[in-house]
């Protein structure tokens, strides 16, 4: 049941970034060889991909849900899924980025700052761009290839940051199409709740109380979840759930740690507790939900 479980998260020394990768650092990547990634690699990818297919066609999975790309197809992965590789064409072409979650912070992206565009591209991370707008892409990614790797200028640092706004703002327009533009007039609710979001996504073993994260964003608990209620449509305890099952179901899906240890790593107080908790949401226990899986397989 274990397939090559691979977690990308700084960009550095990582086993997929060295198979895949033209040029990688410890915040940015240049992909242009998913031909050397075995089928049923899975990763859990803790960066910002954005990766265009050029000719053929090739099959993956996102948090369990199947994708097809063919040429002028874009993926937009975001961080803090499940990517399992599946079968391409032998024809199959891409090229793309990856970039750290720090890093698109850092230099002031778009998306990671658009309640709307993520909605979107959980939803549909694949879509299709048109004939400029696939030009527009080539241009900046061999232009930011070349740069990459070949001979550093005396402002190399700057240069790439400057290159990456320039294609992030020129790229936006071809996601207007589909998403309306960020408000950039936030509420100080919509400031708190992605601050909530940012805190709980970045955080492993994730906390189970709301109060943990209200006490590190400064405010109340029944503040906080009122306000990611307001906002989103659901609790703080909602999204919480969300993401510690997410990683719950990662561990029993893709590794072969015992439920205990997988209690322990998920700092879970008991493994009578952590049980209860996976039934909950699952409608069953760990071990049946795991039985399940290889009943499947054979």
């Amino acid at each position: 049941m274990e397939e090559k479980g691979i977690i990308v998260g700084d960009l550095e020394n990582t086993e997929l970034l060295e198979k895949v990768a033209t040029f990688y650092d410890n915040r940015f990547a240049i992909i242009d060889n998913v031909h050397n990634i075995g089928e049923n690699t899975v990763a859990k990818v803790e960066v910002f991909a954005v990766t265009l297919c050029l000719k053929g066609r090739g099959a993956l999975y996102i948090d369990d849900r199947e994708y097809t790309i063919h040429a002028n197809d874009i993926l937009i992965c975001l961080p803090n899924v499940i990517l399992e590789h599946g079968m391409m064409s032998v024809d199959f072409d891409c090229c793309g980025f990856i970039l750290s979650p720090e890093y698109m912070t850092h230099i002031g992206m778009l998306i990671g700052h658009n309640w709307n565009m993520k909605m979107f591209l959980e939803k549909y991370p694949v879509f299709s761009l048109n004939e400029e707008e696939v030009k527009t892409f080539l241009q900046y990614f061999e232009l930011l290839r070349s740069r990459l790797t070949g001979t550093p200028c005396k402002y190399h640092k700057e240069l790439m940051e400057a290159l990456l706004q320039a294609f992030m703002y020129d790229f936006g327009s071809a996601l207007e199409r589909f998403v309306e533009p960020a408000n950039l007039s936030y509420t100080s609710g919509d400031n708190l709740f992605r601050s909530f979001l940012d805190q709980l996504s970045s955080s492993y073993p994730k906390k189970r109380s709301v109060a943990y994260y209200a006490d590190r964003l400064h405010v109340t608990a029944k503040y906080l979840s009122a306000v990611c209620k307001d906002v989103s449509g659901k609790t703080a305890s909602d999204w919480i759930n969300r993401y510690v099952m997410k990683d719950v179901e990662y561990q029993l899906k893709r590794t072969r740690k015992s439920i205990k240890e997988i209690a322990n790593e998920l700092d879970f107080p008991s493994l009578s507790f952590f049980g209860k908790y996976v039934k909950r949401y699952l409608g069953v226990s760990p071990r049946e939900y795991r039985d399940k899986l290889l009943n499947e397989v054979i």
